[in-house]
């Protein structure tokens, strides 16, 4: 295994309150002169400040959330190994930080321990994703964003264009990409065309306003979840550094982490874009409830993404007529929850068998006993034709 401690710097644990059972005790912390030994599965907190795609006028952010997460309480529930991996020590080039990263995640993903990443700009999803071509693994990527950040793929990459370079990368491992929260205000039109032309999800803000529960199939179907702190509105955030007038409440935020964190399958989390400023005590107060809620969440996993054997799920076949086909819906005797298998063509080998479960809900369902077509069925019924 690959020794990943020369890619960080160790902090300062006297900082931090130490309460009888705070998290502050829960926590293998890379102090100066100790990195943890990355034994168990569990869940290993990054700091990145890497900024250097985003303008000077913006200021940079600091792990101040740090202080925040480490005054609250684990819950009762929490059997899992926390670790604090310090501080991610930006390299030369920016490209350097996105190789380090990318070489950190990777092992910790090859350890089953999920990376929480937090800082820098959004740009460092790149990073993300190329942990996963390392490892030869074709991934659904979810983003909660008001923005879609396409970009044109030539340049440098930014914090407003960096989809683009994963869209456009070669080899390619990208199997889907999904949005929660866009707000149309903030894009063309040619994005959402294209989109529709790569059968990518987009779920608008004002959706997911009414019903924050569509976002829980899409998160149990995520491998890498990039948050952008920007997809808050700037009154739950209460520093002049965030000016969006709308996005998701400050509740609604730390609910779609739970979700992911419950997610079997999601494992990589970033949470981007977190600028600093005198005014940033609420943005990180909330920063630190965001990641205690997706930890609150992996500790209440349930181990049942239907890969490999499906006989303790309850099977309901629903015959669509418009397109002559049988949808085979299972629902998990563990938690309740739905999924509908989509035909994998045996000739395809093992290159896509992640995908062809795909979550739903109970109301997809009962939309498919009505004869419509799940929109999410179809559309990955034709990336895996």
């Amino acid at each position: 295994m690959k020794d990943i401690s020369i890619y960080f710097q160790g902090i300062a644990v006297d900082r931090f309150v130490e309460e009888e059972a705070n998290l502050l005790n829960n926590v293998e912390i890379h102090s100066p002169d100790n990195f943890p030994e990355l034994k168990e599965k569990g869940v290993a907190l990054i700091y990145c400040p890497e900024y250097r795609s985003v303008s000077e006028v913006m200021p940079k952010g600091s792990d101040a959330f740090r202080k925040e997460l480490y005054k609250l309480f684990p819950a009762a529930s929490w059997n899992f190994k926390l670790y604090d991996l310090g501080n991610l020590l930006p390299g030369e080039k920016y490209t350097d930080t996105f190789f380090a990263l990318s070489s950190a995640v990777q092992e910790l993903i090859k350890k089953d321990i999920v990376p929480i990443v937090v800082g820098g700009s959004q740009d460092l999803t790149y990073a993300l994703y190329k942990a996963y071509e390392e490892l030869e693994q074709f991934v659904n990527l979810t983003t909660i964003d008001a923005k879609l950040d396409l970009g044109t793929g030539e340049g440098a990459i930014d914090k407003n264009g960096w989809l683009s370079h994963i869209v456009l990368h070669q080899p390619n491992y990208l199997f889907n990409y999904s949005n929660l929260g866009c707000q149309a205000h903030y894009n063309p039109t040619s994005t959402f065309d294209l989109f529709e032309q790569l059968f990518f999800d987009v779920h608008r803000l004002g959706v997911l306003n009414t019903d924050i529960t569509l976002a829980e199939p899409v998160l149990r179907n995520t491998d890498i979840l990039s948050l952008d702190i920007e997809g808050l509105r700037a009154s739950e955030l209460n520093s002049t550094s965030y000016l969006h007038p709308n996005g998701f409440f400050a509740n609604e935020m730390c609910r779609l982490a739970r979700y992911a964190g419950v997610s079997d399958k999601l494992s990589s989390f970033g949470i981007f874009n977190l600028w600093g400023g005198k005014d940033s005590g609420v943005t990180d107060a909330l920063l630190a409830q965001i990641i205690w809620y997706f930890m609150d969440g992996y500790a209440a996993r349930f181990g049942d993404f239907p890969i490999g054997t499906t006989k303790n799920y309850l099977r309901f076949k629903v015959y669509l007529e418009e397109i002559d086909t049988e949808i085979n819906f299972l629902k998990s005797d563990k938690s309740g929850r739905w999924w509908m298998e989509v035909p994998y063509p045996q000739t395809k080998g093992n290159k896509y068998v992640r995908h062809h479960m795909v979550p739903c809900s109970y109301q997809t369902y009962q939309d498919a006993m009505q004869n419509e077509i799940p929109d999410l069925w179809w559309s990955t019924y034709q990336k895996l034709s």
